[in-house]
């Protein structure tokens, strides 16, 4: 049985189509409702100004009928596209049955444990658990540093700088930015946060032998990138060094990919030196896959590039499948120690969520959409390299999750570059194309594409995104 339409099918056929100045009128009009009565916490608006009414696919409709190019799809949550018609029809049928359940059994409930089973990492595979405690990636970090915790006997934890983890108390306290976490102190104590590999930014050791002097891993197993040789020292540091400064952690949080952080994809070695430092010390490995998994990267999770296992994986975004929240750990099953309520939350019952995402899976594997995530996400990246500036230092990546950072006229981040990306954000979005930002100061342009976007569609973004880059930046 075929499951869905082709991803041919699955968009608005014109787009993109501008016909009003952006914002146009009735945007702003609900723009302007929007600011009279909504927090000020409200933040996208503010960098593209439209009001939504309806998606399809890779495709958005505003208030006003203009019709864009979704590079942005949620920030990476609506990975099988708006409005999936597979997947809504999952989540419809189940609506007109049962709706909440909190962790009373359910068929929807065991068939989506056991299907991401069937596509948990090696290593997971066969020997897991999972955990509902929430409906965000905030709840499920939180659950993971109660794993953590409660398994060691132990309440210091080890993050890296330029993370993003969540917005909750404990999630804050693993996310490395600034600017999310001042204003909100004290958040738990006696969490270290180290440097993340960041080759773009590394000085010198073209040959590799000073990587090889300070990595941790033997002179065989390096991978000869300095930065990443470097931060496995400072990890194995924090970890082991009794002067170190802070107890030894419960665990090790870590991005496979940093999001937020720039879309910074760490050198070979870099995954499977921490697995080789958590196991030397007994220290557990818990891997952030909510932004870089579900088949954003070309693979179900991205850690599977570098072959590595954790001892524990969080996910939510695009695991709902429709964009309906929410958010699960799966662990190893060594670990699940926990007593009745050990973990709990009112929303781990979101029956139509784990609907969605059974048929999100089976949509992906019916249209081998990781393979062509890597396929067009390869194809963005070349487009982007081939764009006409001096100030387009990196184009990186994996799979639809795409970064391009900027650089100013001496080759440093400044507030120049931030405003570049800007410059191009605006100019998409003018022209029918939803773009967004990241890196630590805003200056790298972030493609999460749905992994439904055609290669046309691509095309003709990329046609967009580069004449910006080209007109903007220079």
């Amino acid at each position: 049985m075929t499951v869905g339409p082709p991803i041919q099918e699955l968009h608005f056929a014109e787009a993109p189509s501008v016909t009003t100045p952006i914002p146009g009128p009735n945007s702003e009009a609900l723009l302007e409702r929007q600011r009279a009565v909504d927090t000020s916490a409200v933040a996208y608006p503010r960098s593209v100004p439209i009001a939504l009414d309806e998606g399809r696919g890779a495709t958005i409709r505003d208030a006003d009928g203009n019709v864009f190019l979704d590079f942005f799809a949620g920030i990476g949550v609506l990975n099988v596209g708006h409005s999936n018609p597979h997947v809504l029809r999952a989540v419809h049928d189940q609506t007109e049955k049962l709706v909440h359940t909190i962790d009373f059994p359910t068929e929807a409930r065991i068939e989506f444990i056991e299907r991401l089973n069937d596509i948990a990492p090696d290593g997971l595979k066969d020997h897991n658990r999972v955990v509902f405690g929430g409906p965000s990636g905030s709840d499920a970090i939180e659950g993971s540093i109660k794993l953590a915790k409660h398994n060691t006997g132990r309440h210091a934890m080890l993050a890296f700088q330029g993370s993003y983890h969540g917005g909750t108390a404990g999630a804050l306290s693993l996310t490395g930015g600034r600017k999310y976490r001042e204003g909100y102190d004290p958040l738990l104590p006696d969490v270290t946060h180290v440097p993340y590999p960041y080759p773009l930014h590394e000085r010198g050791d073209a040959d590799g032998e000073n990587a090889r002097a300070v990595c941790p891993a033997s002179s065989g197993e390096c991978c000869g990138d300095l930065s990443c040789g470097r931060a496995l020292e400072q990890v194995q540091t924090a970890i082991e060094d009794p002067y170190a400064g802070q107890p030894k952690p419960a665990a090790i949080w870590v991005e496979p990919i940093q999001g937020e952080g720039g879309v910074v994809v760490p050198p070979a070695g870099f995954l499977k030196g921490l697995r080789d430092v958590a196991d030397d010390n007994d220290v557990m490995l818990v891997f952030d896959e909510i932004q870089s998994g579900f088949g954003r990267t070309g693979q179900w999770w991205a850690s599977e590039w570098a072959g590595v296992t954790p001892d524990a994986m969080t996910m939510a975004k695009g695991i709902g499948g429709a964009g309906l929240p929410i958010g699960a750990m799966m662990y190893h099953e060594a670990y699940d120690t926990w007593e009745p309520g050990g973990h709990v939350g009112t929303f781990r019952g979101n029956v139509p969520a784990m609907r969605g995402g059974l048929a999100a899976i089976d949509y992906v594997e019916e249209h081998d959409l990781l393979a062509h995530a890597r396929d067009l996400g390869e194809y963005i990246r070349d487009r982007l390299r081939e764009a006409d500036s001096g100030h387009l230092a990196e184009v990186r990546g994996q799979g639809l999750f795409v970064g391009a950072e900027f650089l100013d006229a001496d080759g440093e981040v400044s507030k120049v570059a931030k405003t570049m990306v800007k410059d191009v954000r605006t100019y998409c979005y003018e022209r029918g194309v939803l773009v967004w930002k990241a890196g630590r100061h805003g200056n790298v342009l972030r493609l999460l594409p749905p992994l439904v976007m055609t290669r046309a569609q691509a095309e003709t973004g990329l046609d967009v995104v580069v004449e910006a880059i080209e007109t903007q930046v220079g």
